[in-house]
């Protein structure tokens, strides 16, 4: 099971016993909890209703605080003197998931109507392969139509210069065929 969180403006996908780092969250709390924007299940069905996602929340603990790379800041402007130089470091508060809870998961899975909905998708299936094999029919003698003209054609170019007695070139065949 994974869920996705919001923290400091950005986003993440977390597991349970993942260890990741969020912007500095100022306070002495040992846990967090955040409130999930989507949660997928170990079977893989995503829950995005917000009325079951406002009871779902993940917790993680607090393991401490840390700061990022060193960012150089420099400004320059040619020929003027103009020279700025400054530096940043963000802070970063490092946390681990201990636990995800959706609650009201395991009773929406066996519901009656889950079955209606199986069969439903079945009957679905059925009919978007049965349309399938009717369109490569259709596909297939569209195919062996135009296979059969372009064969008319190239037959009758060859007997065309056969009759004429001089010796054209096919080009010229399908030409004085075409003016016909």
């Amino acid at each position: 099971m994974y869920a996705i969180i919001r923290a400091g403006g950005k986003q993440a996908k977390v597991q349970s016993g993942d260890v990741i780092e969020i912007e500095r969250v100022k306070g002495d709390a040992e846990e967090m909890s955040f409130s999930p924007l989507l949660i997928v299940d170990d079977k893989g069905n995503a829950v995005s209703d917000r009325d079951l996602l406002a009871k779902a929340s993940v917790t993680a603990k607090v393991l401490g605080e840390s700061q990022g790379q060193k960012i150089d800041i420099f400004k320059y402007k040619n020929k003027t003197g103009y020279r700025r130089r400054q530096g940043h470091r963000q802070k970063y508060t490092q946390i681990e998931i201990t636990d995800i809870t959706l609650p009201g998961a395991k009773a929406k899975t066996t519901t009656a109507k889950s079955g209606s909905a199986k069969t439903t998708e079945a009957k679905s299936a059925a009919a978007k392969t049965a349309t399938t094999k009717a369109g490569a029919a259709k596909t297939t003698a569209a195919k062996t139509a135009t296979t059969k003209a372009g064969a008319a054609k190239t037959t009758a170019a060859k007997t065309a210069t056969t009759k004429s007695g001089a010796a054209k070139t096919s080009k010229q065949a399908t030409d004085s065929s075409e003016e016909e």
